[in-house]
């Protein structure tokens, strides 16, 4: 048992120092970030999501750049039940382009979130380290222009998640799904 533990911590601390080294996109570009994506890819070893992720659907975001270059967030999802769930964030930007942190006071966590790779009309992928109560896990999204995306990306955007220490097993590409009407 105790080996079991110190191996699991030891997996953690070199998943947590993989997860510092993790950079913002060169020539992050604010302004071409606006507008509508589809959430097509989640990735995260969290409890929660290892519960969850077999009913889980792609979702739509909104992001809306401020004037003094922080990022709204708005994120929305159809449930089964036809009843929509709906998340707003406003992430405050860093001395690095394309990093920004906010907090959830819905889910009463900080999030330190991180654009690592963009081609601003196609695809996102976004790093997140998400911190409550002094332990932080992982969270990669994958983020698309439509509901559809390529093999190939795809690819990527697993191979980028388990470099980050996400198990094979919790990296999903969510089926497509209707979407919330406009509120």
């Amino acid at each position: 048992m105790r080996n079991t533990l110190l191996k699991m911590l030891a997996a953690l601390m070199c998943t947590l120092a993989v997860c510092a080294d993790v950079m913002p996109v060169k020539d992050f570009n604010l302004e071409m970030m606006a507008g509508k994506w589809y959430m097509v890819g989640f990735a995260t070893n969290a409890q929660w999501f290892v519960n969850q992720k077999a009913s889980m659907k792609s979702g739509v975001s909104q992001l809306a750049p401020t004037e003094g270059g922080d990022l709204d967030l708005s994120y929305s999802n159809l449930n089964a039940d036809g009843t929509c769930w709906r998340m707003t964030h406003l992430a405050k930007k860093t001395e690095t382009p394309g990093r920004f942190t906010f907090r959830s006071q819905a889910w009463n966590n900080d999030n330190d979130m991180r654009i690592v790779d963009v081609v601003y009309d196609d695809y996102a992928l976004v790093h997140t380290i998400k911190t409550k109560d002094g332990v932080s896990e992982v969270f990669n999204k994958l983020y698309s222009r439509t509901p559809d995306t390529s093999v190939v990306l795809q690819q990527k955007f697993t191979q980028f998640s388990l470099d980050t220490g996400i198990l094979a097993d919790n990296i999903v590409i969510l089926p497509k799904n209707a979407e919330c009407p406009e509120p």
